[in-house]
């Protein structure tokens, strides 16, 4: 008891300390506190706990919270490639800047409507093109300049910020924030375009790359009399080359053979694979945790492989859209991530909202934008799930893809037989476990992964049913790519059209020590083992096939099942 007035009576005597500085700060009219505000509630709960002779229970619930959060006065140089050092810090941000809580718009304000970038007309093109051209000539001392605007992406991808309270570096990518994360900055960034031209229905053109009409680079990126045009792209993939949703490297099909592998590409990553929370939001993260380091279906593709396309075969790292550090300095950025937003809404419509996240360390974490009004604004996640409340909308097109449920490419029955006949024949991996030190894949790898024996009972209950290819590690700056196929019996008659398609790994390297860590790709199987009538099987060959030549530097350390709720 002694004790505890004797800590009491300290952290009294700081906090009266401390209150000249407080009231300076409220002079100044900082209107809300800076970076320790919620750590400093934490405190003075754990102290009325103290003094009191109750136990209080939602205190240690407080203490308990683990959201995320940027300390914006803890910036550094990151890394944008291994051999690459990025500073992307803003000016002076070491010292604090007053900011203010996020107020959704006025409701009765004009809604934004973002249509697809192939049906906006020249009076809406100029309009944009004037913007952009205003926003790019702003000093980079102003927020709301290009430049800074697309350090946005740098800062927050690439490690530069630290997490609150704490030294550990805070990255977006590949975990449950890259959805809301992108929603937010989209979101500024679309009223600053506004602004600057007077217009508050501005909206984003979408490039609606998932359906067969906005398969192309949009026109308006290509046209070098436009500010949209940027010269650091691959310009063997201009109009009008379609679009590669699983790009690896430059293939011989047509453009109908594309279109239709990129719709069935669509449906595994947005359907098939994708019928649990984890599966397509990516990974839980949050604070004093780690890194997770597993993302989501459409985050590992169509969003990296598309960035990858994109970007110049002649940069070694195919910036500007093939690396995070300066993807955004490409004005198709915006345009292809409005597209990865409307994907978003349109898997919780599929799902009717039934599968989003809960949990209130996603919902609580929080992240800093400057407005149209160079205020800056602290924004959470639970801030952005309602499109509707943000004053913006998307204007429906046709999903083509829902419908292209692929078949196997051989039956399934015949299939059973060749495999079973090439295992006896020593052709195959009966260990899926690579050991500590992993498996380097520098060449095709055929693996028998056992089933849980009561696999049919956690079907019944609704789990679903996972492969995970743990451990992989990617060593070196490639664009690095695999894909993974179930009971596939010959690798040259496949592709992302084959029922035996599960999914692929698809990873783009930088941002700092903390993106190297060792990844786990989780695929979702269910419908495709029941559509390969495979659901009775104690056991199914999982095949993992490089698609680049830096496969030989990615090493697994094993492939399992498991299942998710």
């Amino acid at each position: 008891m002694e004790k505890k007035k004797w800590i009491l009576t300290v952290v009294l005597a700081l906090i009266v300390a401390m209150l000249p500085l407080t009231f300076r700060i409220l002079e100044s009219h900082q209107v809300q506190r800076l970076y320790t505000g919620e750590l400093t509630d934490m405190i003075l709960g754990k102290l009325g706990g103290w003094a009191s002779s109750n136990h209080d229970l939602s205190t240690d619930k407080a203490l308990a919270s683990k959201f995320i959060a940027p300390n914006l006065t803890a910036c550094h140089p990151s890394y944008g490639r291994p051999d690459l050092l990025v500073h992307c810090c803003p000016p002076g941000f070491e010292s604090p800047v007053p900011f203010v809580d996020f107020q959704f718009p006025d409701p009765q304000s004009p809604k934004r409507v973002r249509r697809p970038v192939q049906l906006v007309d020249e009076n809406y093109i100029a309009k944009y093109n004037k913007a952009l051209s205003i926003m790019k000539s702003l000093p980079y001392d102003d927020p709301r300049s290009f430049a800074r605007q697309a350090n946005l992406h740098c800062l927050f991808c690439t490690g530069a910020y630290d997490q609150q309270n704490s030294n550990t570096p805070l990255s977006i990518h590949r975990t449950w924030l890259f959805f809301p994360w992108h929603r937010m900055m989209i979101y500024f960034h679309e009223r600053i375009i506004g602004s600057l031209i007077g217009d508050d229905t501005f909206a984003f053109p979408v490039w609606t790359w998932d359906i067969p009409e906005g398969m192309v680079m949009p026109d308006i990126y290509a046209n070098m009399n436009l500010s949209f045009f940027h010269k650091v792209r691959d310009f063997s993939h201009f109009p009008p080359r379609v679009a590669d949703l699983n790009y690896f490297e430059e293939t011989n099909l047509s453009p109908q053979e594309q279109l239709d592998t990129n719709l069935a590409f669509m449906y595994n990553q947005m359907v098939s694979g994708a019928k649990k929370t984890e599966l397509f939001m990516g990974c839980t993260y949050k604070a004093n945790e780690g890194y997770c380091n597993s993302p989501g279906t459409v985050e590992s593709a169509p969003h990296n492989t598309l960035h990858t396309w994109v970007g110049s075969n002649l940069e070694p790292g195919r910036e500007d859209m093939g690396k995070f550090y300066s993807a955004a300095r490409d004005p198709i950025f915006y345009a292809h991530h409005s597209n990865i937003d409307r994907l978003w809404e349109v898997w919780r419509e599929i799902h009717k909202h039934e599968l989003d996240i809960k949990d209130p360390d996603w919902l609580n974490s929080f992240f800093f934008f400057y407005d149209e009004n160079l205020k800056l604004v602290k924004i959470k996640v639970r801030d952005v799930l309602d499109i509707s409340k943000l004053g913006y909308s998307y204007e429906e097109v046709d999903r083509p893809w829902l419908n292209k449920r692929p078949t196997p490419s051989v039956p399934p029955k015949v299939a059973r037989q060749i495999l079973k006949s090439k295992e006896n024949e020593n052709q195959f991996r009966l260990s899926s476990d690579f050991g500590p030190h992993g498996r380097a894949l520098d060449a095709s790898l055929t693996v028998k992964v056992n089933r849980s024996k009561n696999h049919l009972t956690k079907r019944e209950k609704g789990e679903e049913e996972v492969i995970v290819v743990h451990g992989i590690e990617v060593k070196g700056d490639a664009y690095a790519k695999f894909d993974v196929y179930v009971n596939m019996v010959d690798q040259t008659i496949i592709s992302p059209k084959s029922r035996e398609f599960a999914g692929t790994f698809a990873h783009i390297p930088g941002g700092g020590e903390m993106m190297k860590r060792k990844i786990d790709l989780k695929l979702g199987v269910s419908e495709l083992l029941e559509d390969l009538e495979a659901m009775e099987d104690e056991s199914i060959w999982v095949t993992l096939l490089p698609r680049t030549a830096s496969c030989s530097s990615v090493t697994i350390e094993g492939v399992q099942i498991k299942y998710i709720k």
